[in-house]
């Protein structure tokens, strides 16, 4: 699976870049199909004190992309926010696959 992330208006260190890879690499779990996954971290405000973006894109096999987007002004925080939304996503249509035409 590959994992991309970008920074909008902020630079991404080795630290945050580390924690987002972390976290979505425990995406398949919920969904064995996701291909890639891309992750844009972007800050709202270009002042100090704003809040952080968070959109996770995850592209799966023979279905639309999954996108789960959070803001918070803590960044590890609204990337866990964003992640909740996007195994909740993948875990949703998994089961409602499984069960078919009923």
């Amino acid at each position: 699976m590959r994992i991309d992330v970008i920074g909008r208006n902020l630079e991404i260190t080795t630290a945050i870049r580390q924690y987002a890879e972390s976290k979505a690499e425990k995406l398949p779990k919920y969904f064995d199909a996701v291909q890639q996954t891309t992750v844009t971290i972007s800050k709202e405000d270009h002042q100090t004190h704003g809040d952080f973006g968070v959109d996770f894109v995850i592209d799966v096999e023979r279905h639309a992309s999954f996108v789960a987007k959070a803001t918070d002004p803590d960044l590890y925080a609204a990337i866990d926010q964003a992640i909740a939304k996007a195994q909740r996503q993948l875990h949703d249509f998994k089961e409602k696959s499984k069960q078919g035409n009923r």
